[in-house]
């Protein structure tokens, strides 16, 4: 039991949400975001590599990226406006294969998600000006990138679209492979 964050498992291997402690005073807050021994005790190994950090209006649809031979872990967060935030399993030796999680991370509530190396990842931005950050235990190689379409109907994710409608993405996303063309692919 960490003093700093709990950690939450669900029903994807290694996929945790974690909730950090927040210290709140009339000054703000503070809080840890990252603390190697704790997430060790987790179950969490990685070392991290390469911090990302994104900003999307409201309908932004970023995903569901992996990479094939490289794949990068990941730790994500939202420090601005709020997110829908899915892990995907596409092992297809895993007994959750095509399974997905997904949870809101907010500024607010301040949860993280720790994706593990070979889940496919993407995020919906629920408000305007949404900021995203994110640890990856990989570094990003665009040689390397590929994803499954957000909208595959054999997985079926339920993206909150209430209020939002057809979420904005981008060609490259739009032209990812289903989870099938994606197993054809990649052998």
């Amino acid at each position: 039991m960490s003093e700093h964050f709990t950690f939450h498992t669900t029903d994807l291997p290694g996929v945790q949400w974690i909730e950090p402690v927040v210290h709140g005073d009339e000054r703000g807050f503070f809080m840890e975001t990252y603390r190697a021994p704790d997430f060790a005790a987790a179950g969490i190994w990685d070392v991290f590599v390469q911090d990302n950090h994104s900003r999307s209006m409201k309908g932004i649809l970023r995903g569901l990226h992996l990479q094939k031979t490289h794949p990068q872990a990941k730790l994500v967060r939202c420090t601005s406006g709020a997110v829908w935030d899915v892990a995907v399993d596409v092992d297809p030796a895993s007994p959750t294969f095509g399974r997905w999680f997904g949870i809101e991370l907010s500024a607010a509530n301040k949860h993280q998600l720790y994706i593990p190396a070979g889940m496919a990842h993407g995020f919906l931005a629920l408000e305007d000006d949404t900021e995203f950050v994110y640890k990856c235990s990989a570094e990003y190689d665009p040689e390397d990138e590929t994803g499954i379409v957000w909208s595959d109907r054999q997985l079926h994710v339920g993206w909150p679209l209430q209020g939002i409608g057809t979420p904005v993405v981008s060609l490259k996303d739009a032209g990812l492979p289903t989870l099938m063309q994606y197993l054809k692919e990649c052998g």
